[in-house]
């Protein structure tokens, strides 16, 4: 049986620390470890750039403190992935090195994909170790993030490396192997589904939250990466990784959800624009101006109803239609000069504001629609 890794050259993995860590011993599962890092192994060898996105710095920390399960606040949870980090990057460097394979350690902040600037310079770090043959092994900067901002898991970060790297299938490795209508854990009566060809508000409604204390994610983070990593024209494969050896049983029939890219995937800039975790700020719109959008029109202060948060010029902000999300896009004007705006004419914004940066508040160029009406 063909594995459905086969006809991808660049493949993301994300791994959870419910898989990663030992749930008895709360230390690594080394066994479970050996066996995956065997599998990119021969990823590798057969010619394929990987990279793992990976959790477990802060549970590995816990331990190592003497901190058991207990929760913690912020700056001990801070503390704890620094602490864990040396160790998990110890044990993929060890792992690895036993197939001859070199690694890195890459960490990451929401920031640093979001800022255009910072995110570009992690493509090109990534891409000059991908042509080096070296796994980068990737997990969130716990250490400097804060509640507020970060990813909080690795499932959508795991979605932005794949568009940063130009991966054409991500990997998320869970405790289910695929999206079911129910909860399988819950109803036996749930129905496996193999493959999803659009995220729509009804594949979102069929999400549960996670299902044990050290995961953060859950499907509806994983649908989330799904929907990131699609837009870019990468193919997502949801399936599990309870079981060693995880990506081998992919080729030995092993059950999973495919999320099959876009036809058109957008551009590099576009999909960046799209896959914002955090946006700035949110534009509520008129029908009127929800219907022009869906015809790929500019969007223009005549048909903004509302504004809310303090973005700046070049922000990327939400784009709402009865509160619901329906695109996302950098906009031209600064939140205070938008509000001035709003319902006004476009041949009146210099009039209003003193100056213009053009008559549009979000050009079709800057804009990516997310869902039909």
């Amino acid at each position: 049986m063909t594995s459905p890794l086969e006809p991808h050259h660049t493949v993301v993995v994300k791994i959870g620390s419910s898989l990663l860590i030992d749930a008895a011993t709360h230390g690594l599962n080394d066994r479970w470890l050996a066996s995956l890092v065997q599998d990119v192994a021969h990823l590798h060898q057969a010619g394929k750039r990987v990279v793992i996105v990976t959790s477990g710095a802060t549970a590995l920390g816990k331990r190592a403190l003497g901190w058991g399960q207990r929760p913690l606040d912020l700056p001990q949870k801070q503390a704890a992935a620094a602490t864990g980090q040396i160790a998990l990057s110890v044990a993929y460097h060890q792992a690895f090195r036993l197939h001859g394979i070199e690694t890195a350690q890459v960490l990451l902040t929401w920031q640093d994909t979001e800022d255009r600037r910072r995110h570009l310079n992690a493509r090109n770090t990534l891409r000059v170790l991908l042509d080096q043959r070296v796994v980068p092994i990737i997990n969130e900067n716990d250490t400097v993030a804060t509640e507020e901002l970060r990813y909080g898991d690795n499932d959508r970060l795991s979605a932005r490396v794949a568009q940063i790297v130009g991966a054409d299938a991500l990997v998320i490795l869970s405790d289910v192997d695929g999206l079911y209508t129910a909860p399988p854990q819950k109803d036996p009566a749930a129905i496996h589904i193999p493959r999803v060809d659009a995220i729509t508000p009804e594949i979102f409604a069929l999400a549960r939250g996670p299902s044990d204390n050290d995961s953060k994610g859950g499907m509806t983070t994983k649908l989330q990466a799904a929907q990131i990593a699609t837009a870019a024209g990468c193919a997502t494969l949801i399936c599990s990784g309870t079981l060693a050896a995880p990506l081998s049983r992919l080729a030995q029939g092993g059950r999973y959800t495919l999320f099959t890219p876009r036809d058109n995937p957008l551009s590099a800039r576009l999909a960046w624009i799209a896959g914002h975790i955090h946006p700035s700020g949110s534009l509520h719109l008129d029908d009127g101006a929800a219907r022009a959008l869906q015809a790929r029109k500019s969007l223009l202060p005549v048909g903004v109803t509302a504004t809310e948060g303090d973005y700046e010029k070049g922000d990327v902000v939400r784009i709402l239609h009865n509160q619901r999300c329906i695109g996302m896009g950098m906009v031209n004007y600064d939140a205070g000069d938008v509000a001035i705006l709003l319902g006004k004419r476009s041949e009146d914004i210099e009039g209003l504001l003193g100056y213009t940066s053009g008559d549009t508040l979000i050009h079709c160029d800057d804009m990516v629609v997310l869902t039909k009406l």
